[in-house]
């Protein structure tokens, strides 16, 4: 596939990855409300967990569901969709009148985050050129740490304002405006032609191709037509058989291990975590800055070499890099000294997590499954990381009061030392190949 990146082609991927920023503020801004939403709420530390955890279980089902509604309806509309729960969770959470209408809004966030998260890497891995997808489709990756930074900046920006009690609102509520931007931008992209030639409409697939920049439309189109078996098997079929067994388990393992890395149960409660370890609020917000911009500079490291040193290497380098660090974090609150190196330690860590789990894990989750399956293979892949995401921020709070800071930390860096072996054995490296050449690679015959 020799595509040009034309102004179509670069506009489609920046919507396609706009869905990145609004999942990165969503599940990162409730780190500046936790403890006004603790004394709003009179919320115990079991409570203020479901209450974060809340917007995850929609996460779950969105992620389950939002494969079957992309082979249904295809990617763009089905985004659409998803943007509209963005602006319903943005204002309901603004206006929430109790505890309860809060869970409510929150839920039907998280329905837009997990549905993104499989949605939007799988529209733009189906229209990007080979050569450029791991950056590409690391786009979406971009945005969500974009999303993370704006909302640790806007949140202390808002604690800035004086809004008193009210402070919480706005800093839930704020996520309005770039969700109806991207419900907007949404209506000028194309659909997948990928999509579009398993609902058998082949010439409107070409015409994209064509407008995408394709060099040679036909022959890119005769591929992805071979692949989904127009004509002489049905273009969709189970996802659960046991050709299918490799791209499985590698969507399942990268998944599993994003959130055994402990990322969200971090990102979630990171004024938390500073106030066990004494820090104020103000000071907490301002780490949490600092955190965030950490993660957008690692990040956009990642994008840049995740084409050149591959995927399999750099979770390989994260590992080794993750383990160390929460390693440190956890001798911290065990010594309980040192509190001055807590922040540089989590620093470090995030950036070592960015240019590796962050930078590959929607990259690689978008290449590993065949055209017929992709978006329930993105969906299974997603839904497990949002499965596990939700598991361990429930019990974060709850774990790191009842045994100490400390513990927590110890697991999640045994689970980086774990990754390190499993990927180094089992991991096959995906970059610089077409979705096509992907499939054969993985022994799957079309």
């Amino acid at each position: 596939m020799n595509t040009k990146l034309n102004s179509l082609l670069v506009k489609s991927i920046v919507v396609g990855a706009l869905g990145g920023l609004l999942f990165g503020f969503d599940t990162a801004v409730i780190a500046g409300t936790t403890q006004q939403l603790s004394q709003v709420f009179s919320l115990t530390a079991k409570e203020l967990g479901f209450t974060v955890s809340i917007a995850l279980l929609g996460t779950i089902i969105g992620a389950m569901f939002s494969g079957i509604m992309g082979d249904k309806l295809g990617g763009r509309e089905s985004l659409r969709i998803l943007a509209g729960c963005y602006i319903i969770s943005a204002l309901g959470c603004a206006f929430a009148w109790s505890w309860p209408s809060l869970l409510i809004f929150r839920f039907i966030g998280g329905l837009g985050i997990g549905g993104s998260s499989v949605l939007g890497p799988v529209y733009i891995a189906e229209i990007a050129p080979a050569r450029w997808r791991g950056l590409l489709v690391g786009s979406f990756q971009i945005n969500i740490v974009i999303g993370i930074l704006v909302a640790y900046l806007s949140n202390y920006l808002i604690g800035l304002a004086g809004f008193g009690m009210n402070e919480w609102r706005w800093q839930l509520g704020i996520a309005a405006a770039p969700a109806i931007l991207f419900l907007i931008m949404l209506f000028g992209i194309p659909r997948s032609a990928r999509w579009l030639v398993t609902q058998y409409r082949i010439p409107e697939a070409r015409q994209v191709l064509e407008k995408l920049g394709s060099d040679n439309p036909q022959s890119e189109l005769d591929e992805i037509v071979a692949s989904v078996h127009v004509g002489d098997a049905p273009h969709s079929e189970p996802l659960f058989q046991r050709k299918y067994w490799l791209p499985i388990y590698l969507a399942f393992t990268v998944a599993a291990f994003n959130q055994l890395a402990g990322i969200n149960a971090i990102l979630y409660y990171l004024n938390y975590i500073f106030a066990m370890a004494g820090f104020n609020k103000v000071s907490g917000d301002l780490q949490a800055v600092a955190v965030g911009a950490m993660n957008l500079l690692a990040t956009l490291v990642g994008m840049s070499l995740i084409d050149k040193l591959g995927r399999k290497t750099l979770l390989l380098i994260g590992a080794v890099g993750m383990t160390l660090c929460l390693s440190g974090v956890a001798v911290i609150f065990f010594s309980h000294q040192h509190q001055g190196l807590l922040v540089w330690f989590l620093v470090v860590y995030i950036a070592f997590f960015a240019i590796s789990q962050g930078a590959v894990i929607w990259v690689y989750l978008s290449e590993v499954f065949p055209n017929r399956v992709r978006s329930k293979g993105q969906s299974l892949g997603s839904s497990t990381h949002w499965i596990m995401n939700f598991a361990i921020s429930l019990v974060f709070p709850y774990f790191a009061v009842r045994f100490g800071g400390g513990y927590p930390f110890v697991f999640f860096a045994a689970m980086m030392a774990l990754m390190f072996f499993v990927v180094l054995f089992t991991f096959p490296e995906t970059k610089g190949v077409t979705l096509e050449q992907m499939q054969r690679k993985l022994g799957i015959e079309y």
